[in-house]
């Protein structure tokens, strides 16, 4: 049976002007003159990958693919159309990238996270949308430090991350910090490995370690605001996550930190910088 998007091993059948028929048994597929190898006879079994040429047309190519069915890869964006992106895959035709399958609108000549898959009219193509491919057997345990590409952000779960560029993991909304967009690249800490094999992520270190970072940042923004921070440690996650890009216990955690160390004091809705701790 010939396996469109995958790699296996044909039998050269017979030969033409314009190339060589290979067989599996059952059926046939032509491998383009330009791409017959020299030597290759009548009988001889050679390794190809089948995809579709421009006319929608079976075909089998000795050139390597970035990726096969199912496989993640990141992928350079060759130029725009008016029905998605083409992409760079190794082969004498680019891989489409329909518009419905970007998790953001990309651009050219920038490199993309993408899956391949076959579509609904039986066509090669590729999405962003790699979630159901990644693995879940990474090698990684909690306290470990690992490196992610941001593929997909959701207002309900978080920031999904694709470590190594293959395996699964979840930044979740209560550990998001600072602006991650997708197609960010990111350091972070394993916190969980869930049963399913799944990893959950934290941009930030543990609390403990942490603080300090926290707190010269909330110094910061109080400077920034001439000394008077103009709400308390009462106010919505959302001010919190924008002007400083902590969650409210972090927040909180770090406020009071400040607090034992006489560096702030808070009164009337308001945070205020101690100009002259050691004489208040």
């Amino acid at each position: 049976m010939m396996k469109l998007g995958e790699k296996q091993v044909l039998k050269a059948e017979r030969f033409r002007d314009f190339g060589a028929y290979l067989s599996d048994g059952e059926s046939t597929v032509l491998l383009p003159k330009k791409e017959v190898p020299e030597g290759l006879q009548a009988g001889d079994e050679i390794e190809v990958f089948l995809y579709k040429d421009s006319s929608d047309r079976l075909i089998a190519t000795t050139r390597q693919s970035a990726l096969t069915l199912h496989q993640i890869a990141l992928l350079k964006v060759r130029e725009l159309s008016k029905i998605g992106a083409f992409l760079d895959w190794g082969l004498e035709k680019d891989l489409l990238l329909p518009f419905h399958e970007q998790t953001r609108r990309v651009q050219a000549g920038e490199e993309v996270l993408a899956a391949l898959y076959i579509d609904k009219s039986g066509r090669l193509a590729a999405t962003m949308n790699v979630y159901p491919y990644l693995r879940t057997d990474s090698p990684y345990q909690p306290d470990d430090t690992v490196q992610g590409r941001i593929y997909e952000k959701s207002d309900n779960f978080g920031v999904f991350v694709a470590v190594d560029d293959c395996y699964s993991a979840l930044i979740p909304k209560q550990e998001e910090a600072g602006d991650l967009r997708i197609g960010d690249v990111i350091r972070a800490r394993v916190t969980k490995v869930r049963p399913d094999g799944k990893l959950n992520l934290a941009v930030r270190r543990k609390a403990y370690l942490q603080m300090d970072a926290d707190a010269e940042a909330i110094l910061k923004g109080i400077d920034e605001y001439e000394g008077v921070l103009p709400f308390d440690d009462k106010v919505s996650p959302e001010i919190i996550r924008r002007e400083f890009g902590l969650s409210k216990n972090a927040f909180k955690r770090a406020v009071g930190h400040l607090m034992k160390q006489g560096l702030v004091r808070i009164g009337e809705r308001r945070i205020y910088r101690v100009e002259n701790p050691e004489q208040d």
